[in-house]
């Protein structure tokens, strides 16, 4: 999902989101009320910061600044889930292949995220599915780089 649609289905939801200079992280959540750093350079970033915001929303919002506390690592690690299932998902890397695309560069230019991002999700699908994963007829393997196969019957 783009940043503009995300602006929208937070909208929908009730969230308000603002863009407004931050020190020391790139959003915030309190409420239904977002912060997004406004000098974030790319819109893909800004998509990713505003995804892993609802994903806070969605997961049970809490003060999780103390990341040395196991309750705030953990609501970080399912609001970042939420955030990755959300804008990449098993679902979209198939697309991905499917559209073409050869490389993490290229799938997350297509998926519209940052590389950064896709590289730390699927590192959370690693360790959620293992060395791969299947979906339908498809294997997605996470080790030792990313690959789609199809399964043919």
């Amino acid at each position: 999902m783009t940043y503009e649609e995300l602006l929208i289905e937070a909208d929908s939801e009730g969230l308000i989101v603002r863009e407004k200079p931050l020190a020391g992280s790139d959003g915030r959540i309190k409420g239904k009320r977002i912060a997004i750093r406004k000098n974030i350079p790319t819109l893909a970033k800004k998509a990713d910061v505003l995804a892993e915001e609802m994903g806070h929303y969605h997961t049970g919002v809490g003060r999780i600044i103390d990341s040395n506390n196991t309750h705030s690592r953990k609501q970080e690690h399912s609001a970042r889930l939420w955030s990755y299932n959300k804008r990449i998902g098993l679902i979209g890397i198939i697309q991905a292949y499917h559209h073409g695309c050869r490389n993490r560069f290229e799938v997350a230019d297509f998926l519209n995220v940052s590389e950064d991002t896709l590289t730390e999700a699927l590192e959370y699908y690693r360790q959620i599915y293992g060395t791969y994963a299947a979906i339908d007829n498809y294997v997605i393997m996470f080790e030792p780089y990313l690959a789609v196969y199809e399964k043919m019957e």
